[in-house]
């Protein structure tokens, strides 16, 4: 493409801007960390002249990565808008972070944007994490295009790093994943190495020199010519395989020559579809040149061959209790129906929600309703709830700029929605909506937490109830048997922002503690005990004693009460006290503060006083019959056994099972899951998987995932148990 327009300077001035769906495009960029999304961004708005109208950034900052924690870590760690127009068409351009950990800020990108350009350094390949993308892209028939970057390394190498990707993301159509230019070397420097000086157009046998800093258009050397005929054919045959015109391809066998239109319809249509992936080149602008390398053409792809908003089936909706709705359209004339795909705070303009409208139009000052379910098991509640819109603005960097309205297939900021959260729709109030959530990761990293000062125990549930309404990936836990607040992230670049952003945004501080599981405590074996509490301090004493029998229960049982007395030893009124006294000490502990399950206790005996025994004497005699039966029986200490589904490249099945066999795992079974995965089943101690959220991503260079579930309790290993009590015994 970028072979039949001439370049178009973008908007004279003020904020791009579009009135209906036809007009806009939606382009998510994705790759790993450091393959060059961030510096692409600012390319394309360089050469759309949105730095020149806007401004320059401040210096270590970029137009997308304008937040503090991205100066200081080096990369993004947060879904940023770039709005920028080229040919009348304005193209919301959606940066993510390429760190595994911010994988939910791009499943948000993907959710907002309709097409996807896939970033790949032509130094360091594809890795496993943006393979896994690609993949999920491709189930939904999301359009994709790949761009290669980072042509002036030494180690680039344009043709190879094509075949990487024909390979990778071709699957068992590799002929899908073709090139549309091909790089074009300048003069060789001293050192050996030929810069990339611009581009070979192989539709319009063309070449597009960018050695001035703008792109100059001429004719090939005679030399080009034979490399442009030979990946010219393929790229034909590759593109007309996908047109609808099903006897182009034989009549372009049989010798006739296809029309340079038709080619380019085709291949519109084909990467619309998502059935043709074409690969381009892009480098940024060098020195004061406001048009970097293959900037121009990736954006005649972008507004030409990508699709519209009026391309894309929209999420499902439902009435907020779960009735069935008609399809939605992208009509700017239809119901309103949008979704908060990120939501931030700015020390100066409150909240700010990044909003999607998949149909009608959002204008300031109106009331919405919002409504968000099911996330309830990670800190989010229901609410259904109905609110005024705030100002309308479009990002640029650090800048909001105001619009006066967003349009159906449109992104836009929305001020002070105080209650809309990440995933929440808005809908009109008079015909409220909820839309079918979109999938996020399961946060399985645990970090323990807890203020600092009193003065920031006061603020933290504030902090941290702002924190998990922007973060959907981050689950808050007030763990009840632990009695500690958990905060359950991706990874320790996750875990490391949260904290950041606690006490940057919200001005609490935090310590992070030791993570501690639920344990518990059981008898090994039947004992006996003895509860006497008798005192007399003047006027109205306290007497009660009781003997009771303990024995072991089979695992789940909790804990069972039989009373066994007989002839009236313990009065009937105070039976059910010994027990509320045996339950309340089973659930301190009697050997190592944990609770005590799956024991049965037999009340047999005991002795009252006509005045002086009470509920409570009885209920302090059942604890210390509890207690004494404990200290002469062996004590085992239970720990948490969870269900293990870890999927992952059949190239790192044998060091997943090798590394559960050293966490004490079992190995249930595995089975395939699809072209190159397996899905391997275990049973671990929970005590051995507090951190393997991160040591799986090691071990399988990124491409492994798993999930956990609570199993059962079961006896830990007599030495672990030793050690723990001896650790738990030096903390106290």
């Amino acid at each position: 493409m970028g072979d039949k327009r001439e370049p178009h300077a973008g908007a004279a001035g003020g904020v791009p801007t579009a009135d209906r769906p036809e007009k806009i495009r939606n382009v998510v960029l994705v790759g790993h960390s450091g393959s060059g999304k961030t510096t692409l961004v600012e390319a394309l708005a360089r050469t759309c002249g949105a730095l020149t109208r806007c401004g320059r950034v401040e210096d270590g900052a970029s137009v997308s990565d304008y937040d503090e924690i991205e100066h200081r870590q080096q990369r993004s760690v947060q879904l940023s808008l770039v709005p920028v127009e080229w040919a009348g068409v304005k193209i919301n351009v959606l940066d993510t972070p390429g760190y595994a950990d911010f994988v939910g800020e791009l499943r948000a990108g993907l959710r907002a944007a309709d097409a996807a350009l896939f970033v790949v350094s032509a130094a360091d390949g594809v890795d496993g994490a943006t393979r896994m993308a690609w993949d999920e892209c491709a189930a939904v028939g999301m359009p994709r295009a790949v761009v290669v970057t980072h042509l002036d390394n030494a180690r680039a190498d344009f043709d190879e790093m094509t075949e990487i990707c024909r390979r990778v993301f071709g699957g068992d159509d590799p002929d899908a994943v073709l090139p549309l230019y091909l790089p074009l070397h300048g003069e060789e420097t001293p050192d050996g190495h030929a810069p990339v000086a611009g581009l070979i157009g192989l539709l319009s046998q063309r070449v597009y020199d960018y050695s001035s800093g703008e792109r100059a258009e001429r004719e090939p050397d005679p030399e080009h010519l034979p490399l442009i005929a030979e990946a010219r054919g393929r790229l034909i045959e590759g593109i007309i395989a996908e047109s609808e015109d099903e006897t182009l391809m034989d009549r372009y066998l049989g010798g006739e020559e296809v029309d340079f239109k038709t080619l380019i319809d085709d291949l519109e249509r084909a990467v619309a579809r998502g059935t043709f992936h074409p690969v381009l080149a892009a480098a940024p602008p060098a020195g004061d040149a406001t048009q970097g390398l293959g900037t121009l053409e990736l954006l005649e792809l972008v507004t030409g061959g990508f699709p519209t908003p009026l391309e894309r089936e929209a999420p499902a909706v439902t009435t907020p209790k779960g009735d069935p709705r008609p399809p939605l359209e992208c009509d700017p004339d239809g119901p309103l129906a949008a979704e908060v795909v990120k939501t931030s705070s700015d020390p100066y303009v409150g909240r700010l929600s990044l909003v999607r409208i998949f149909s009608g139009t959002l204008r300031p000052d109106e009331t919405v309703h919002i409504c968000g379910h099911g996330l309830e098991d990670r800190g989010h509640e229901d609410h259904d709830v109905d609110e005024r819109v705030g100002a309308l603005s479009s990002p640029f960097g650090k800048t909001q700029r105001p619009v006066p309205r967003g349009v159906a297939g449109d992104l836009v900021c929305v001020a002070k929605l105080n209650r809309a959260e990440t995933g929440d729709t808005l809908s009109s109030k008079d015909d409220p909506l909820l839309m079918e959530p979109w999938v996020m990761p399961e946060p399985l990293l645990p970090v323990a937490i807890e203020a600092h000062s009193k003065a920031d125990e006061d603020k933290l549930s504030v902090g941290l109830a702002r924190l998990v309404a922007e973060d959907p990936t981050m689950r808050l836990e007030q763990n009840q048997d632990t009695h500690q607040v958990v905060l359950w992230c991706l990874g320790e670049a996750h875990v490391d922002v949260a904290l950041e952003r606690l006490r940057g945004r919200y001005g609490v501080q935090v310590d992070a503690v030791p993570y501690r599981v639920s344990l518990r405590e059981t008898f090994g074996e039947r004992a006996a005990g003895r509860g006497r509490h008798v005192k007399q301090s003047g006027g109205h004493g306290q007497f009660a004693i009781c003997e009771i029998e303990v024995e072991p229960l089979p695992v789940g049982s909790g804990i069972e009460f039989v009373d066994k007395v007989v002839g009236g030893s313990v009065p009937r009124q105070f039976i059910p006290s010994v027990e509320k006294g045996v339950r309340a000490q089973a659930l301190k502990g009697v050997a190592t503060g944990h609770p005590v399950v799956d024991i049965r206790v037999t009340l047999l005996d005991g002795k009252a006083h006509s005045v002086d025994s009470s509920d409570a004497a009885f209920q302090t005699a059942g604890a210390l019959a509890l207690r004494e039966a404990a200290a002469g029986a062996r004590i085992h200490l239970l720990e948490p056994v969870c269900d293990l589904t870890v999927m992952v490249s059949d190239e790192y099945v044998g060091a997943v099972m090798s590394d559960l066999a050293g966490r004490r795992g079992r190995v249930v079974g595995t089975e395939p899951a699809g072209p190159g995965r397996t899905v391997v089943r275990a049973q671990v101690p929970e005590t051995e998987i507090g951190r393997y959220a991160v040591d799986l991503r090691s071990l399988s260079h990124g491409t492994g995932r798993f999930t956990r579930a609570y199993a059962r309790h079961e006896p830990m290993p007599p030495q672990l148990a030793a050690k723990l009590r001896q650790e738990e015994e030096q903390a106290h």
